[in-house]
């Protein structure tokens, strides 16, 4: 799967982006989709993730209530939809695939290329 992730751009705070993540090669549907997040000198973390179907989202405490994590199967796509952004939310965003439902980075298998989201005033 080779996952091509785009959206990101600078917000002010209180402000909203949505992060597209266009999938190809294997198939999209069977995998499950995350999306990570790496401030400067911070390790990467986890943001959302959710199952095939789209209908079981995972979500890190950090930003539940104010992300939302979709997947269309038929456009081979993900997205993740940012509101009421934070400064503390700036960071590169990774959209990765895994075979499974999972939270760490080392569980994916497959990652694109990071898109930088800055909130900032």
């Amino acid at each position: 799967v080779q996952l091509q992730a785009s959206g990101g751009g600078l917000v002010q705070p209180g402000g909203s982006l949505r992060l597209s993540c266009a999938a190809s090669g294997r198939t999209f549907s069977g995998y499950y989709m995350g999306w990570f997040r790496q401030a400067p000198g911070k390790e990467r973390e986890f943001v959302a993730a959710v199952n095939w179907s789209g209908k079981i989202p995972v979500y890190a405490h950090s930003v539940k209530g104010r992300f939302l994590i979709s997947r269309d199967n038929a456009k081979i796509t993900a997205y993740l939809q940012m509101n009421s952004l934070k400064p503390e939310d700036t960071a590169v965003y990774y959209c990765a695939a895994a075979p499974s439902l999972a939270t760490t980075p080392e569980e994916y298998n497959y990652w694109g290329q990071g898109t930088l989201v800055t909130v900032s005033s």
